[in-house]
């Protein structure tokens, strides 16, 4: 019997600006699925045997990513330009080379910096639940921290 396999490039080349060689650019997600602004997403690696994907995002300046929660985990490494983050209760500063990990269950959500684009490379399980959007009664008790108030209304951190 024969094993079917995906046939994995063995190279993706870089090509200037933080793109691949062969890899669409793509809307970050449906926009009628989730507030966002400004994000594009490059599926890197997808291989059944991986049981994984590798993505980079790219957030335009002063855009953002979903405010979301899942069971999944994520590990996140910023690639280029400054932002912040939220995750969990707190509020963090990013800049190239940082690594951001993100745990099940936990509200998190990307800004970029009114200078520049935010990139990241993200690694996440290749089958994973929906995101969870928050309710208006998780948002009260996110803004009751004053920092996750400033992050939520975009002021800088």
């Amino acid at each position: 019997m024969t094993e079917t396999t995906t046939k994995t490039p063995g190279l993706r080349a870089s090509l200037p600006e933080f793109r691949w060689a062969g890899v669409e650019r793509r809307a970050y997600k449906d926009e009628a699925s989730a507030p966002y602004k400004g994000v594009t997403r490059q599926t890197l690696a997808s291989d059944p045997r991986l049981a994984g994907e590798l993505r980079y995002f790219e957030v335009e300046p002063s855009g953002y990513t979903t405010l979301e929660r899942h069971e999944h985990m994520h590990a996140v490494m910023i690639l280029t330009g400054a932002g912040s983050v939220l995750v969990g209760d707190e509020v963090f500063a990013v800049k190239p080379n940082d690594l951001v990990n993100i745990a099940s269950w936990t509200w998190h959500q990307f800004r970029a910096g009114p200078d520049g684009k935010l990139g990241f490379l993200c690694l996440v399980d290749a089958e994973r639940d929906r995101p969870r959007l928050p309710t208006r009664e998780d948002l009260d008790v996110l803004r009751a921290a004053p920092a996750i108030a400033r992050f939520l209304d975009g002021a800088p951190s």
